[in-house]
């Protein structure tokens, strides 16, 4: 068993009743006037917002609101709450939604002690040391935000989809109601348990894989996901169900199911250009990319695909042909995400055929300007890189 670091602070408070406790959490954790930062407008029809501002207010906690958080979330928006925060004296960040309000207010957390631009961070060019303290009232199971270190941000100068990592944004606590997930159309909760999968099988696919036990948690996790979301898609209100996926969503960006540091990631960072250009579902993007990222690497390792596809697609191992079975896994996961609606190419994802142009932009900026690889798995140099995207389009 390789050395590993596990460092998972955030206070999970899961059930019907969770939201109750918002106003109390909030003074434990130092806060005494909030930022409650939201996306669209489910958050207002639902009466989920006014719910908490009005608790927060119950319980002597202060706060202004800023809503439209868009998925792919911008730095504008992030400038927004910075200016916003510096003004009325916020000293706490509470995100009602998902990944994208969640990382939102991550950014903003960094950037309002910061004298510099919060960009410099996501380009690498600044270390944060000190953040506003952050927490989250989940409504949309998928990015894993509410227990992860990690938050991504579109800048739309240029359209750069860029990701920044650091402890100290891990949120003080999340509130957990699946409830709020009801009403979460089909297209988003299979796109989010999409996510939830592959946030776990970036970890998987790793070049050191002796962790027995992590294995066993990361298959585990991984079925059960996969079986409940045919339940909630068939009944939306299937409160059982939604919360398997609701606590998966959480422990598969947490570090339990492998160390994020050891994982290959490089399906994230591919798709993260897809997104970035033509602004489409994260979850959908990676199910685009992932069957042809997986025959691309697949010889790296056989034995690892051939695992996969037993233990988690529940294909019958060949012990003569580990190559086929391996590849059997892999068009199982496709008629997964096609069973679910999602997509298994770029064709499929943004209704047209991809142009080299935009293949090219996408290498580029997945290779910052053809100056470094990807993932772990394989390490994928650029002219790698260009060639997945040709197999996924």
């Amino acid at each position: 068993m390789k050395d590993f670091k596990f460092y998972a602070p955030t206070e999970v408070v899961f059930g019907e009743k969770s939201e109750e406790q918002v106003a109390a959490l909030v003074k434990r954790y130092g806060g005494t006037k909030v930022l409650v930062h939201f996306g669209g407008q489910s958050a207002v029809r639902s009466g989920l917002l006014d719910k908490i501002c009005g608790l927060l207010r119950e319980g002597g906690v202060e706060s202004v609101s800023l809503g439209g958080v868009v998925p792919n979330p911008r730095l504008s928006k992030v400038q927004e709450g910075i200016d916003l925060c510096r003004r009325e004296r916020v000293d706490f960040i509470l995100a009602i939604g998902g990944g994208s309000v969640i990382d939102s207010s991550k950014a903003i957390a960094y950037g309002v002690p910061y004298e510099g631009n919060v960009w410099d961070f996501y380009l690498g060019k600044a270390q944060a040391e000190t953040c506003l303290p952050v927490a989250s009232v989940l409504t949309i199971p998928a990015a894993g935000s509410e227990m992860s270190e990690a938050s991504v941000i579109t800048n739309e100068d240029g359209m750069v989809k860029l990701g920044y990592s650091n402890n100290i944004s891990r949120p003080k606590f999340a509130i957990m109601n699946p409830r709020r997930t009801f009403t979460l159309p089909p297209y988003q909760t299979a796109a989010g348990v999409t996510d939830i999968m592959m946030h776990t099988m970036e970890r998987y696919f790793n070049p050191d894989c002796d962790m027995t036990l992590t294995d066993e948690i990361a298959e585990t996790l991984m079925r059960t996901v996969k079986e409940c979301v045919f339940a909630v898609l068939k009944n939306p209100e299937d409160y059982r169900n939604r919360a398997q996926i609701m606590w998966a969503g959480s422990l598969a960006h947490n570090d339990i199911t492998g160390d994020r540091t050891n994982g290959d990631w490089a399906t994230h960072q591919i798709e993260h250009e897809l997104s970035g250009l033509f602004d489409v579902t994260h979850g959908a993007g990676l199910a685009a990319i992932w069957p042809s990222w997986a025959r691309y690497v697949m010889g790296e390792n056989v034995s690892r695909f051939v695992r996969f596809a037993v233990n988690v697609m529940g294909v019958p191992n060949d012990f003569t042909d580990p190559e086929g079975t391996a590849l059997k896994g892999i068009e199982a996961m496709e008629r997964f995400y096609h069973a679910i609606g999602m997509p298994i190419n770029i064709h499929e994802l943004i209704g047209r055929e991809v142009t080299d142009e935009e293949i090219k932009e996408m290498t580029r900026k997945c290779s910052r300007d053809y100056t470094i690889t990807q993932g772990k798995f394989k390490v994928l140099k650029p002219e790698d890189i260009e060639a997945i995207y040709r197999m996924a389009r």
